[in-house]
């Protein structure tokens, strides 16, 4: 779990797991003699556990605080990293992704079915990049990426916040057995 903190002007930026025993007493740390006004989730495409934890510390910290809660969607977080246009990219299992290209509709598909005009902005596992590479595709690197806070931040100032039961969630395709 990312815990991205902007408080004033002062920015700050923690990866964490969710189930890290760390993870209170750091945000602890950081919310500590500030005031808090808003709360932003990823909201996917993700895994089901992953955002569900994620979503429902944010929706409790939030609903606890009496404050807004903003969604984020991953793909356009991983996409505002950027300067120039990208394509955002998350691994959604059995070889296919969940991909953003600029100015699109999220999509899923194989390496093959994910435009090569753009260069990739997402991470995932090393043979995934393998696969990825393989179908032509190139990673913007790392070092000419923004942080995850400064993107969060931009994506913040247009973002807006949303009533605390209406967060739409994007889970990762379920991959049921066909019907007999």
């Amino acid at each position: 779990m990312a815990v991205v903190a902007t408080i004033g002007k002062e920015t700050s930026q923690t990866f964490i797991p969710s189930r890290d025993p760390r993870l209170i007493a750091e945000l602890r740390g950081i919310a500590r003699g500030k005031t808090i006004t808003r709360v932003a989730v990823a909201t996917g495409p993700g895994s089901f556990t992953g955002l569900r934890v994620g979503v429902s510390f944010g929706l409790g910290l939030a609903m606890g605080l009496r404050i807004p809660i903003v969604p984020l969607p991953t793909l356009q977080l991983q996409a505002a990293r950027s300067d120039q246009p990208v394509t955002a990219i998350s691994e959604a299992g059995r070889g296919r992704f969940y991909y953003l290209v600029p100015g699109g509709e999220l999509a899923l598909g194989e390496p093959a079915d994910i435009p090569t005009s753009h260069s990739l902005v997402g991470r995932v596992l090393p043979g995934a990049e393998a696969a990825l590479q393989r179908a032509g595709h190139r990673f913007k690197p790392e070092s000419e990426l923004q942080p995850f806070v400064e993107a969060a931040a931009a994506l913040l100032k247009t973002a807006r916040e949303v009533p605390y039961d209406s967060l739409k969630l994007e889970y990762m395709q379920s991959f049921a057995a066909p019907a007999k």
